[in-house]
């Protein structure tokens, strides 16, 4: 679809975005993790409006973002755990999962029917723009849904640019991969999504054990099993490339048969989780320009970032009969 949406920066970016928000529209925005579709999180007008502009299922819940523990606290009920957690990562990119706090403003779209609510305070152009319209913003990705999560303003412009009115560009995002999901339950801390932060550093704040794995059904954003993908098929762990596919690559030992790749991205050469976090969603969505039918991709450690990685590979490799949901 042609692109339609203004692309701003600066100031101008900023008195765009807070008049097209108090007017319940929804605007493009960068964060420290991916590129975010935000609109104001107590006006169901513009909730809805994200689930549109998305195609994204409404029983997948949003996360709601906030300038300040206290615009936090205004909906959703901290435990002391998840307190500890908010005042040790935010601003950054951790979202807690939390008691929702009943007749709060937020609205019931925000929530997909859970009594719980996904809170995160992020850093940069939306920290400034939340805390200058004064209320939450509840924004996932800003992509189509189910597809690669926008990393650039001109990914978002290509992807949603005839369906939305602005994309603020604020440069490349430096992390890369969206925020880990923790819930804590009965003292015990969960792990719903890993993501820019790591289990060692929540282990070390929380001093306490990371549970992974969670029951049946969605209980926060990106937890759908298909997710993440590209229109080409993602071929995992491969030790010899096939013909015709496109590779995307980790470190600097190549596989078998790399130089008949139709292409080739490398997330880091050297190496480097965090440098193989920014690159990864840029690398699939430029492979998937290739024109291969599939991606094929190399063994990538799942230590620290890696664990993230991998199951964003994952999910985008995953059947994809019932793929609907962004993160």
């Amino acid at each position: 679809m042609e692109s339609v949406a203004d692309i701003l920066e600066g100031a101008a970016a900023l008195e765009r975005a807070l008049d097209l928000l108090a007017q319940g529209e929804v605007v493009a925005i960068p964060t420290e993790t991916v590129y975010g579709l935000a609109g104001d999180a107590t006006n169901g007008e513009a909730v809805a409006r994200i689930f549109e502009a998305k195609g994204r299922p409404r029983f997948n819940p949003l996360i709601a973002h906030v300038a300040s523990l206290e615009m936090a606290e205004s909906f959703a009920i901290f435990d002391p755990l998840s307190r500890r957690l908010a005042e040790k990562f935010w601003p950054g990119p951790l979202t807690l999962v939390l008691r929702h706090r009943e007749g709060s403003a937020i609205h019931p779209l925000v929530r997909a029917g859970l009594d719980t609510i996904a809170v995160r305070m992020p850093r940069g152009f939306g920290a400034g723009l939340i805390g200058k319209f004064g209320r939450p913003l509840a924004a996932p990705s800003a992509n189509s849904s189910g597809r690669i999560s926008p990393t650039s303003a001109a990914a978002v412009a290509v992807d949603l640019g005839g369906r939305i009115k602005l994309v603020v560009d604020g440069g490349a995002t430096p992390v890369g991969l969206e925020s880990t999901i923790v819930k804590v339950e009965d003292g015990r801390l969960h792990l719903l999504r890993p993501g820019g932060i790591t289990g060692p550093e929540l282990v070390g704040v929380a001093g306490t054990r990371l549970h992974r794995g969670v029951e049946a059904g969605i209980q926060a954003p990106g937890m759908m099993a298909s997710h993440y993908a590209p229109g080409a098929a993602v071929r995992l762990g491969v030790g010899e490339v096939r013909p015709g596919e496109a590779l995307l690559a980790f470190g600097p030992e190549r596989a078998k048969g790399a130089e008949h790749a139709v292409a080739i991205l490398n997330l880091s050469p050297r190496g480097d989780l965090r440098e193989a976090a920014s690159n990864l969603f840029a690398h699939l969505q430029a492979l998937d320009r290739s024109g291969a039918a599939v991606i094929a991709v190399e063994p990538i450690s799942a230590e620290g970032l890696g664990e993230a990685i991998n199951d964003r590979l994952a999910r985008a490799a995953a059947p994809r009969d019932n793929a609907a949901a962004a993160s």
